[in-house]
Order: C-alpha cells, then sequence, then structure tokens
C-alpha cells in the first residue's frame, strides 16, 4: 500500500512535469476597495462593499477594504491584483509618494476599476483624470434612463439587455479621455439633465500606461448593490482588469 507521503511525492512530481506550480492551487488574487470620502459621501459605499466581498467569495477572490491612505505604498500594492475605487471623493487626499506607489502600480500592469464618484476624486491630479477617463462635472436628480449597449459582443456586457432600463444617478462628464473605449451610452433623449450633446459615455474601459482600467458611472444608488445586472457588468470589469 503506498504511503501517503509517497503519494504526495509522486503527485508533486507529476505536477512539476506537467509545469503546475504548487502555490497555483492555493493561491486566490486579492482586491483592495478604496472608499475614502473628503467630499460627499455616498450611503450605498457600505452596501457596494459587502456586494464585492459576496463577488469575491463566489469568484474565487479576496476582497480587503481601506479609508487608510497609508496603504498606497509600493510594497503594499504589490499585494493586489486589482484597486476598487468604490466611491471616493475629495481633492489633494494622496500625496506625492502615495501618487508616485499608484503610478508605479498601474505601470507594471496592475489593474484598476472605478465606481460612480471615483471620477469625483483627485482633480488636481492630471494623471489620474486620464488614467480614470474623465471628471464628474454635475449631475441631476435620480431617475430611469436608457442605456445604449455599444460593444455587445464584449464580454462586460454581452449580458446586458439592448437597450438596459436602469435608474441611478447620472453624471456629466468633462477633460474625457477620448483613448477610452465606450462600452455603454446613455440616451440623453430619455431622461432630463443630460449636459453632453447626447456622445454620453457611462461605462468604459482601456489599457492605460502598462494597466488595465475599466470604469461605471453607475452605482449611485443602495439599489445598483444588488441589481444582478449591475453586479454582472460589474464583475466582468473586474475579471478584465485582473487579467
Amino acid at each position: 500500500m503506498i504511503s501517503k507521503s509517497l503519494f504526495a511525492l509522486c503527485l508533486l512530481c507529476l505536477m512539476s512535469f506537467f509545469g503546475f506550480k504548487a502555490e497555483n492551487l492555493t493561491k486566490k488574487h486579492a482586491v483592495l476597495v478604496f472608499s475614502l470620502t473628503k467630499g460627499y459621501h455616498h450611503t450605498s459605499i457600505a452596501d457596494g462593499i459587502v456586494a464585492i466581498k459576496k463577488l469575491g467569495l463566489a469568484n474565487n477572490f479576496d476582497v480587503d477594504t481601506t479609508t487608510d491612505v497609508k496603504l498606497f505604498n509600493i510594497e503594499n500594492l504589490k499585494k493586489y491584483k486589482t484597486l476598487v475605487f468604490l466611491s471616493p471623493t475629495g481633492t489633494n487626499v494622496f500625496n506625492d509618494d502615495q501618487k508616485a506607489a499608484l503610478k508605479q502600480y498601474i505601470n507594471k500592469g496592475g489593474g484598476f476599476v472605478g465606481i460612480h464618484a471615483a471620477t469625483d476624486f483627485s482633480y488636481e491630479w492630471e494623471w489620474y483624470g486620464k488614467m480614470i477617463g474623465a471628471y464628474f462635472e454635475s449631475h441631476p436628480q435620480i431617475q430611469e434612463a436608457k442605456l445604449n449597449i455599444m460593444m455587445p459582443k464584449n464580454t462586460m456586457v454581452k449580458n446586458l439587455p439592448q437597450p438596459w432600463m436602469h435608474k441611478d444617478e447620472w453624471y456629466n462628464f468633462k477633460n474625457l479621455n477620448t483613448a477610452v473605449k465606450v462600452l455603454i451610452k446613455i440616451d440623453e433623449t430619455s431622461y432630463q439633465g443630460g449636459k453632453m450633446k447626447n456622445d454620453h459615455p457611462i461605462s468604459w474601459y482601456h489599457e492605460f500606461e502598462g494597466g488595465r482600467v475599466f470604469y461605471t458611472a453607475l452605482g449611485h444608488t443602495t439599489a445598483c448593490f444588488t441589481n444582478s445586472l449591475f453586479l454582472e457588468h460589474l464583475l466582468a470589469g473586474m475579471k478584465w482588469t485582473m487579467k
């Protein structure tokens, strides 16, 4: 009868022969959710954290959460496959060292996911604006609107309805980075308060200076974080940044 130790040794030898590493069986990706608010605080942040943790449990990735800018250092960020900026707000939140750490993280292939008010953040930092893709300018009252799927074969939107009727707070943007690839646009004729001449992106992605960036303007309401369509869209974006 083969002993357990001999069996384990044989298994490791086979794994080595076929190119598998033992740590690949247990190692999980990790994401860091950052939600510090120096400006407006969205009550939906708490619901977002709960939802993202559930997505992690269901999809085999770990989720850490923080509002501490001191965690934005080169060594700590190495632990994470993706950073999720969950509606942080404020200007001059990061110091120069923390900005450099985030930039290096992206340059070395890190992923970045921005949700809703992640565009209402770091207005003083031009690099951040280009990385996330735009800055928030204004919004009307919360209302339902028609969303048009611009890249229906893309994995981040392929299971969404066309059109998608959704209720949220609809951001108008400024300083849009025209290099982003737009996944979803909002039809400004379907609601009140759009100010982008009906060329109005809502979700987008791009590869930026070595990293992968996904942003969605959805996520103002607490209801978003129990909405299966929104969560599917968010998860697909997160997965793309983790590739």
